[in-house]
């Protein structure tokens, strides 16, 4: 009797699945996960389709406005832009639910980032940071990147003083991260370049040190890392630390720690 069970029940699991296999794709979902995988036409154009539908046209207004943004920072023109603040501003906060509130304002800090309005961009990003690990890894990473890299903008346009407050700012943010994370792209990148900022050279060039083997962590986001560090190391971190010797010694000195760093990333 057991075996005769069996047989209905086996054959609605496999008529289930199968309907479930013919089921169309959620144009929302795709356009997320095309926008996770760094695909913004992709995204945008499944954003669109999901746009259609009355109940998530909101949430799929925040995935065209974020995908319009990602094309304006690898192709600057001003129509993306204008259009990316129209559909985030487009979106109904209460049609959209805590996580997607988290990543609207990101996308306004975004706005605020490419309108030169450093200041307010951190300022809006700041409170969301530590919440904004509730979303995907990447989501977390791009959002601690920006705020960091708004914050350094907005340094050098300020006095000496206050510029090595800012870098202090940030160096105490990525410490904090390093402890969460040790594999976080952005504050292993951050750390020594605030350092630098703040005109500590010596730990500057330790913490991109650190960084570079940190890279072995980060798996395929490793490279990328490790090409911004080898880039900030010989093109500021060792030529400032030449400039503060005697003239007579600086092209000496550069050429020592160049080879130094090549020989160190020979061995890591």
């Amino acid at each position: 009797m057991r075996a005769r069970r069996s047989g209905p029940a086996l054959l609605l699991l496999i008529v289930t699945a199968s309907v479930a296999a013919t089921k169309a794709p959620d144009p929302l979902l795709a356009a997320r996960r095309l926008y996770n995988q760094g695909q913004y036409d992709q995204a945008l154009e499944a954003a669109q389709q999901a746009a259609s539908n009355p109940s998530i046209v909101s949430s799929a207004r925040l995935v065209m406005g974020r995908a319009r943004l990602e094309r304006y920072r690898q192709t600057p023109m001003p129509a993306e832009l204008d259009t990316a603040r129209s559909e985030l501003r487009a979106v109904d906060p209460r049609a959209i639910d805590a996580r997607e509130r988290l990543e609207l304002q990101i996308g306004f800090a975004e706005l605020l980032y490419f309108e030169d309005r450093y200041g307010a961009a951190a300022e809006l990003l700041d409170p969301v940071i530590d919440a904004s690990t509730t979303l995907a890894p990447e989501a977390h990473e791009r959002a601690l990147d920006w705020w960091a890299t708004a914050l350094d903008r907005q340094a050098q346009s300020a006095s000496p003083p206050d510029r090595g407050v800012v870098h202090f700012r940030i160096s105490e943010r990525m410490e904090q991260e390093l402890r969460r994370d040790p594999a976080s792209i952005a504050a292993s990148y951050w750390l020594a370049a605030s350092a630098r900022g703040a005109g500590d050279l010596d730990r500057a060039w330790s913490a991109a040190s650190a960084g570079w083997i940190r890279a072995t962590l980060a798996r395929e986001r490793g490279d990328a890392l490790r090409a911004d560090l080898d880039k900030l190391v010989t093109q500021a971190i060792i030529p400032e630390r030449a400039a503060r010797l005697p003239s007579k010694d600086r092209r000496q000195a550069a050429e020592s720690m160049t080879a130094d760093w090549e020989a160190f990333k020979k061995i890591w």
